[in-house]
């Protein structure tokens, strides 16, 4: 187990990572693009600045994990461990990664690009989403009961085919709630 280890400038891109339990540690500039991850469990750990674009997760926990400003393209978040699954994000680019099927109730996307996001059947309810950009985001099938939109855009949500109670948007943002009408608001 490693524990309240920082990791700096690390190219696990090149050399594997290896397979453990990583509790309260820091990855900092940290290269994971492509990087296998399959059964290696973090948690309380922060990702900053780190590359995790197109990184491999089969069985990942990942348990009060936090990445900020970090580059993360075409992660497949529904093969991690679905058990405490729990991941808030700042000022990241998340475009064309899957949150499919997920429960991820309560989950912060700030300052985030979830461009070609997929939310299909995901359970968002009570979730932030704070200055993102949501083009071609995916919501199929979406719980986002109580989730908040109101400073995001470029979304484009069916409320009939979605559960949005109590969800909260902002006046410019209901075109986003309406585009399937083809009407024009002005």
């Amino acid at each position: 187990m490693n524990t309240t280890d920082i990791y700096e400038r690390v190219d696990f891109s090149t050399s594997p990572f290896i397979k453990s339990e990583y509790e309260c540690c820091k990855f900092n500039y940290c290269n994971f693009s492509n990087a296998k991850l399959t059964d290696v469990i973090f948690v309380e750990c922060e990702f900053d600045n780190c590359n995790l674009g197109l990184a491999i997760f089969n069985r990942t926990t990942l348990r009060d994990v936090t990445f900020k400003n970090c580059k993360m393209l075409g992660l497949h978040f529904e093969n991690c461990n679905e058990f405490d699954l729990s991941v808030d994000f700042e000022n990241c680019n998340l475009e064309n990664s899957s949150f499919y099927n997920l429960i991820l109730k309560k989950t912060s996307f700030k300052k985030s690009k979830l461009c070609e996001a997929d939310f299909t059947g995901s359970d968002l309810s009570s979730s932030i989403f704070d200055e993102c950009d949501l083009t071609n985001a995916v919501f199929n099938s979406t719980n986002l009961e109580k989730a908040d939109f109101r400073t995001s855009f470029n979304y484009s949500i069916d409320p009939e085919v979605n559960r949005i109670k109590k969800a909260r948007f902002s006046l410019g943002g209901m075109v986003g709630l309406l585009e399937k009408y083809d009407i024009e608001i002005e």
